[in-house]
């Protein structure tokens, strides 16, 4: 599956940027290992991707469902490197998503 613009946005109240990283939340069927992709948040570009959105040090917290929407495992990125229009992130700081009961 590819990035869907449709379930990514900022992490709470962000209206606007300052000199701080900014935090957002993404939902997807992909793996980590593909979302950790070098240009995986440039897509939808008739949307205008994400591209001008992210910036170095933001923070991407992200959910992986499977196909009926159940949790599968979730983490954070760090947005690592942008330059000539391609965004990397970092390979994801993994959650513990147990349910022991």
């Amino acid at each position: 599956m590819a990035f869907d613009i449709a379930n990514f946005g900022p992490a709470g109240g962000q209206s606007r940027r300052g000199n701080v990283p900014m935090n957002w939340n993404y939902k997807t069927t992909d793996a980590h290992t593909t979302v950790d992709g070098a240009g995986y948040f440039n897509a939808s570009v008739a949307y205008g991707g994400v591209y001008n959105h992210l910036e170095i040090g933001d923070k991407i917290y992200v959910v992986v469902v499977n196909g009926s929407g159940v949790l599968q495992t979730a983490g954070f990125h760090v947005v690592k490197d942008k330059a000539s229009g391609t965004v990397d992130v970092s390979n994801v700081t993994a959650l513990t998503v147990t349910d022991s009961d």
